[in-house]
Parts: C-alpha cells; structure tokens; sequence
C-alpha cells in the first residue's frame, strides 16, 4: 500500500524529529509550512524558523503564509491536493477546511496525556505544577483547543531533576516515533479515534513574563517546580541589588525556616541557600542582568552576596 502524501505543519524545535523522521521513513512529504521569518534574539535579527531550516536541509518545498486562513494560502493547499496533514507546535489556527480536507485527516503531536494540558505549554505546566508523569498524544484535530479525538497516547515519567529543556527534547523523540505507530495503524484501518473527556480537562495557557516571577513564600517545592519548568527559557527570576536574577537550576531542601521568605541563609555544597514557605531553595544556576549563566561557584566569585540579604 503506498503511503500517503503528507503536508506538515510545525514552526519550532519540537517539530523537527516529527518532520526527519517521515523523510527517513520514506513518507512523501509534498510541502512544509511554517511561520514567516521573525526577529529573534537580542539583536532582533530576522531568522527562519528551526522547521524551515531543517525543511530546506531536507530538500523540501516550504510554504510561510502570514495567515493560513487567507483565500490565496488555501487555494495552494488545494492545489498540493495532501492525503493527511501533519501538525506539530505550528503557531496558527488552522480553518476548517484544512482540518476537514483531506481523506486523511488533519493529525497533531500533542506533548501532554490529553486532555489535561490542552493550550500552548503543555511542557511548562506539567512542571511547573509538579506533575510525576506527562507524555505525548497523537490527535486527530478538530475545531477546538487539543480536543479532537485520540488516536495514540505513550505515558513516561518525569524525573525529578528534569528541566523543561530536557523533557523538551525527550518528548520531541517520542512523539516523532509514535507519530510513524499511529500512521502505520491509520493505513492498516485499524485504529479506533477515542473520545476526550472535557469533564478531565485542564488548561496549559500561554507563558507571561510574571509567570516566572518567585515568590519566595510559596512552598519550597513549587518554587523548585517553577525554576524547573521555566528552564532554559524563559527563565525563573527574582530580583538582587535591583537587577532581574534568572535562575535556572535549583534544589529543594526540607527545613524549619525562622528566615523571612527571599533571605539568603548561606553557601552549601549543593547550592546557595534561601529561605522560603517550609523549607529551603537551594540555588545553583543563575544569571545576574547583564551578566552570563553561570553555576553557583563561579557566580559568587563576581557577586557580593551575603547571608541576611534578600532576594525579591
């Protein structure tokens, strides 16, 4: 049976073993769409997308309409004339007639265990809120917010010392393999789309600048979850000698605290101590405004911080 003709749909980093992965498997990808060039960077430079990279390393027709909903776009997207489309992390909302216009279906990589985590960080929040395992669903779409029907879901824990960065990239791999599972079972006529329970469902919005703002009388724990989840980008921070303090690697220590919440305790082996809601934080990656990412030892070295200070 031959496979189908395949137009993909994906913007950033997230997308791309989905994308390599169809090429190495000998799927007829007939055209790459994505976001237009955007200003990025601390220079605001104009760069292309990591997808319209790899797109072109590939070989691959890449499509960057403004707006995919525009008469002219569609009219292409009839003319490519795909068999299934293919969506991961795309930034746009699609209209109807891509979701609904080709016998295949428009199908999403989705890293959560829909339908918690339906919005835009899915990653993020499964972190931030201390979640113990998360993983991916392959989705055929619909109309609404990551409710369509599931085709494929694979569960995995979350390690406790995981960053965003680093389950990022896990559930990237992951999704691109089950990807090519429910793919294979779609052809064979096989696979039986399973309903979402909007009853379940909870929200991953869209990441704001305060969302990474500490508040050092949180809970100890979810301080650490906020770092975690927020790490490399956009960062956690507070505030020191009134510059903005991103952090991005901290632990989490169980203590009686008699310090106000933000205080800087002390150096230890494994980080620098401040005071929060029922225990410690332990500080061990940062980076002071204007100044390079650095471990905790190196940090210090160039930064006067004593204990007694606070952090806020």
């Amino acid at each position: 049976m031959p496979k189908p003709r395949i137009l993909f749909m994906g913007t950033p980093a997230f997308a791309i073993p989905a994308l390599t992965n169809l090429v190495k498997h000998g799927y007829p990808v007939i055209g790459v769409v994505t976001q237009p060039d955007r200003p990025q960077g601390r220079g605001r430079a104009t760069a292309p997308s990591p997808v319209k990279l790899m797109a072109e390393d590939l070989g691959l027709s890449v499509l960057q309409p403004e707006n995919v909903r525009h008469p002219s776009f569609l009219t292409h997207f009839r003319e490519l004339a795909p068999e299934i489309v293919i969506v991961a992390a795309f930034g746009q909302i699609l209209p109807g007639e891509i979701i609904h216009g080709q016998k295949g279906g428009c199908i999403n990589i989705h890293p959560s265990l829909l339908p918690k985590y339906r919005g835009a960080a899915p990653i993020n929040w499964a972190l931030i809120r201390g979640e113990e395992k998360t993983g991916v669903t392959i989705m055929r779409m619909d109309e609404g917010v990551d409710s369509g029907a599931i085709l494929l879901q694979e569960e995995t824990p979350i390690e406790p010392i995981e960053t965003y960065g680093m389950l990022h990239d896990r559930l990237a791999m992951m999704g691109a393999d089950l990807l090519l599972i429910a793919l294979a079972i779609l052809q064979a006529g096989t696979l039986q789309p399973q309903p979402q329970d909007d009853r379940l469902a909870t929200a991953a919005p869209r990441l704001c600048h305060e969302d990474g703002l500490i508040h050092w009388e949180n809970d100890y724990r979810k301080i650490v979850s906020l770092i975690r989840g927020l790490s490399p980008t956009p960062g956690a921070y507070s505030h020191f000698g009134g510059k903005q303090l991103k952090v991005f690697m901290a632990g989490a220590e169980a203590g009686s605290v008699t310090e106000s919440p933000g205080m800087i305790v002390g150096e230890t082996a494994t980080g620098l101590r401040v005071a929060a809601g029922n225990g410690y934080v332990l500080l061990q990656e940062l980076q002071l405004e204007g100044k390079k990412r650095m471990a905790i030892n190196n940090f210090l070295r160039g930064v006067r911080i004593a204990p007694g200070q606070v952090l806020g």
